[in-house]
């Protein structure tokens, strides 16, 4: 059985060179785990690139994807699209180094930023905080184009929100915590079908928007090392995110090609451990955990 399921995964996941991928950049936590950047994930198609969220280190892990994969579209002027699932700070962290960073390595044009209600006000306060650095760099004797620092913010409701030639992206609401938007992405290009849960408690709104997708990229937490956290932590992450068990059940429903965890909390297991969960609870289709710059 394993090694079926070794060669189910190998077959759903690969993926010809000019097909529309995922790369991870960041799958880690507010944990400090030195292996695992902030989260932020990385659509890449037809030569651009979409990012979902914006955590620690977001414009050097694009860039060392790059690298690893040959891949132009992750270099620093190339980020020019985001997309957030919601402001928690491990998903929002790298959002002036995307800003900033990328302007600095050559971006000419502004960053396009579509996430929920209150990225505004955080994008006006962020280039406030950065005036000086900013001034700086446009009136010194530093080489400095007078576009790529702009952002062009888009606050958005759930709903087709972007197209391009390349693909279009649906967002959808989901439940996490106590936020009171909180946002997964759909992206469809002509190839897959790719879906990123953001944070969020189990949801019927993931099974809606995946539907059978090619990828489902969703968050987890170990349901066998839940039961060690202390109550007022298993009383949030009951609200705010989902767990291996839960996963099992609802990836059965949404039946994607293959399932990708991201978003790892582990408190005490590792990846081999979350995924025994997931079978173990009943998951019988292609899964495999994520790692920081994997390509999916």
């Amino acid at each position: 059985m394993r090694h079926f399921l070794s060669l189910l995964l190998a077959s759903a996941l690969a993926l010809p060179a000019q097909s529309t991928a995922v790369v991870m950049l960041g799958t880690g936590t507010p944990n400090a785990d030195p292996d695992r950047s902030g989260p932020a994930v990385a659509v890449v198609r037809g030569g651009r690139s979409y990012l979902v969220d914006a955590g620690p280190g977001v414009v050097r892990r694009a860039a060392a994807a790059a690298q690893v994969h040959g891949d132009t579209a992750l270099l620093p002027r190339n980020l020019r699209v985001l997309f957030l699932t919601h402001l928690h700070s491990d998903h929002t962290v790298g959002l002036p180094d995307l800003i900033l960073s990328a302007w600095t390595l050559e971006r000419e044009v502004p960053l396009e930023v579509y996430g929920p209600p209150g990225t505004q006000a955080m994008v006006d306060h962020l280039l406030a905080a950065y005036a000086a650095d900013i001034r700086n760099r446009l009136d010194g004797l530093e080489p400095a184009n007078p576009t790529g620092y702009q952002v062009r913010v888009h606050e958005i409701a759930p709903g087709q929100v972007y197209a391009d030639g390349n693909l279009r992206v649906t967002a959808f609401a989901v439940p996490h915590g106590d936020w009171e938007v909180a946002l997964g992405y759909r992206f469809d290009a002509p190839d897959r079908s790719i879906v990123i849960s953001g944070d969020t408690r189990a949801s019927d709104a993931v099974v809606t928007a995946c539907n059978g997708c090619d990828l489902l990229v969703h968050e987890v937490y170990s349901a066998e090392r839940f039961r060690t956290r202390p109550p007022e932590w298993q009383a949030y992450h009951a609200r705010a995110h989902t767990s291996t068990s839960e996963l099992a059940a609802l990836a059965t429903r949404a039946a994607p090609r293959a399932l990708v965890l991201y978003h790892q909390l582990y408190w005490g297991t590792d990846d081999a451990g979350l995924l025994a969960e997931v079978r173990a609870a009943g998951y019988r289709r292609a899964v495999v955990a994520a790692r920081d710059l994997g390509r999916y």
